[in-house]
């Protein structure tokens, strides 16, 4: 009797103390401007791959979406139970993961809407055999041959838990330590509820340093009286370094801190590095006359005023306005 009591003194305790904690913290979600859209899978875009393996002694190919990091060292390839690429996996327990190009990306977007099952894709990449016996795609910037150590099945698909044997990349997508630049690497991302392509950005900061050197601010849209302008200028040789310092320093701070600045990219000429010109894009004509009128231009402009020759501005049409330069920061 006794015991019976203090089991249902105890039930009643415990009801009583979540009733309370769910009125502690009743949902006030609907103060906010967000909408619940529901239990929907949110976290793309994400990098596009093309998965390499042998499926009955032929290699095949297949566009996969649903990648994932696991720690430092695996990576989660999740595939449908439907494709026919799986059983090669599970047999000979290995892959390749290829980052997907601009230029890849017909071929690509081509291996994902056919099966292996019925045509022979083969051949659809020029490739060679990586150390870790992997086909590995020649025109991928940058491949990863894996090994599978661990399978975990969900409803309809096939989960692969991969080690990184090896890592292949492009001489031109690392930097001049060898390390991957994925401002120069620019892999094609994958949109999945509008089966999008996107392209990558640009660097915005560098983390966990924003406070010492802000990256590049967020950049405004080109409206229809934006300003591309080439800048022609010839220095006096003997202020040659001076000037450059200048010419950095106001390209710098006018792209890390000018949302209407998109483009400063200054080259000099090989056989006359004295003749400089400058690529400048700007959002709008507001943007460029805020630019002109800011402090940081101000002491370009006066402080090179004895060290210019000549300048020349010349304004240009883009035959393409769809194909913009992104400029980064490092």
């Amino acid at each position: 009797m006794v015991r019976n009591l203090l089991t249902a003194l105890l039930l009643f305790g415990l009801l009583s103390c979540s009733g309370t904690k769910g009125e502690t913290h009743p949902s006030n979600i609907e103060e906010t401007e967000k909408q619940n859209i529901g239990s929907v899978l949110a976290l793309y875009p994400k990098p596009m791959t093309v998965i390499g393996t042998e499926v009955d002694e032929r290699v095949n190919w297949l566009v996969v979406g649903h990648t994932g990091i696991i720690g430092h060292d695996r990576i989660l390839v999740s595939m449908s139970k439907s494709h026919y690429t799986n059983q090669g996996i599970r047999e000979s327990k290995r892959l390749s993961v290829n980052l997907v190009s601009r230029e890849m990306l017909p071929k690509a977007d081509y291996v994902g809407s056919v099966s292996g099952a019925s045509v022979d894709k083969s051949e659809a990449f020029e490739y060679h055999w990586g150390e870790n016996r992997t086909p590995v795609i020649d025109a991928s910037p940058l491949t990863m041959e894996c090994d599978v150590v661990d399978i975990y099945e969900t409803e309809g698909f096939d989960n692969f838990v991969c080690s990184i044997a090896n890592t292949y990349a492009a001489p031109e997508v690392l930097d001049d330590n060898g390390k991957l630049d994925y401002t120069r690497l620019k892999p094609v991302l994958f949109e999945f509820p509008t089966y999008s392509y996107l392209a990558t950005g640009e660097i915005i900061g560098k983390c966990l340093n924003l406070d010492k050197q802000p990256g590049m601010c967020a950049k405004e849209e080109m409206t229809a009286d934006g300003i591309v302008r080439l800048s022609k200028i010839e220095v006096w040789p003997q202020f040659l370094d001076e000037y450059m310092k200048y010419a950095m320093e106001v390209g710098e701070i006018s792209l890390r801190t000018e949302p209407g600045v998109l483009t400063m990219y200054a080259v000099g000429e090989k056989e006359n590095p004295c003749q400089i010109t400058i690529l400048e894009t700007y959002a709008s004509r507001e943007a460029y006359d805020k630019h002109i009128a800011s402090a940081h231009f101000q002491k370009y402009k006066q402080g090179t005023l004895h060290m210019v020759k000549s300048l020349e501005l010349n304004d240009q049409t883009p035959l393409n306005p769809a194909n913009r330069i992104n400029n980064f920061m490092e």
